[in-house]
């Protein structure tokens, strides 16, 4: 099952940036986070995040763990650890929660400096591998990740999320300048942004609503800025000429922040920087789901 939908590619909405653009985004993502990790405060690997439950080590751990899964998966490997949490749950389900902190479980043995250059040569290799496939292989390959499929596109694009939304929540308390401070990148908001609305006809269908039929509209200015029209049923595409049945608008930056669950919606919602339209109640219950991962 593919999760994120690419109807947006084939209706020409959406997500406006190449294979080549994407790679570099990824790459300038990546050593913002690094950079972020030279100039952290050694004493603050030790401290809480803004990630609740984690410290900042345990987030770089987590990050560790995933980058690893996913540049194996991208050379064409199995993803070792994943599989062997996956073998570890018997007749349990998987979770994404259960694999997070199972994943950061294991590493509370390792140096701080063992898990940063773990992350650091597993995103690496993850981008390498990335830009070796073939246009068939970009096109065509399907990755089993922690909630379905996923193309090298959108693998790609949920690590670039990964990498932003945990480097502000280290940033909170590790005495780096966060986006709220030196502003923000327009990438990897818009990004963060893009892979929700993806998301929402999965969002909808995981927490049993069935919304089909129904559309969603997004404008959203300032650094991350971007204009969606998406339809709330798996695979829907509104047509040109329909109203959408819910109208999101306001600042792209702290809507991100909302679809990444750093942001509560009533506190978007009463700043201003978040406004509801059409169907209220639809909007709120859009809002309400809305999430840049699974």
């Amino acid at each position: 099952m593919d999760v994120v939908s690419d109807v947006g590619e084939r209706s020409g909405r959406g997500l406006r940036i190449g294979r080549e653009a994407l790679l570099g985004v990824a790459h300038a993502e990546r050593e913002r986070l690094g950079r972020m990790i030279q100039f952290a405060d050694p004493e603050t690997w030790e401290e809480p995040s803004a990630a609740p439950g984690w410290w900042n080590r345990d987030v770089m751990a987590h990050l560790a763990a995933n980058d690893t899964a996913a540049a194996q998966l991208m050379a064409g490997q199995p993803a070792a650890e994943l599989e062997e949490y996956r073998g570890h749950l018997g007749e349990e389900p998987f979770t994404v929660d259960g694999w997070n902190a199972w994943a950061v479980g294991r590493r509370t043995g390792l140096t701080t400096r063992e898990i940063l250059g773990t992350w650091g040569k597993a995103a690496e290799a993850f981008l390498v591998y990335a830009a070796r496939l073939d246009d068939a292989e970009w096109r065509d390959t399907r990755f089993p990740w922690v909630a379905g499929d996923l193309s090298p596109r959108f693998l790609i694009q949920s690590q670039v999320i990964e990498w932003f939304l945990h480097g502000e929540d280290m940033r909170a308390t590790n005495g780096v300048a966060s986006g709220w401070q030196v502003g923000w990148q327009q990438w990897p908001v818009h990004l963060t942004i893009d892979m929700a609305v993806r998301l929402l006809p999965w969002a909808l269908e995981r927490d049993g609503l069935d919304l089909s039929g129904r559309s969603a509209s997004f404008e959203l200015l300032g650094p991350g800025q971007g204009s969606w029209h998406w339809g709330l049923g798996s695979g829907e595409v509104p047509a040109p000429e329909k109203e959408p049945d819910v109208v999101i608008t306001g600042r792209a930056p702290q809507f991100a922040l909302v679809a990444g669950r750093r942001l509560a919606v009533d506190d978007a919602l009463a700043s201003g920087n978040v406004v509801l339209g059409g169907d209220l109640g639809l909007a709120r219950t859009v809002l309400g789901v809305i999430r840049a991962y699974p």
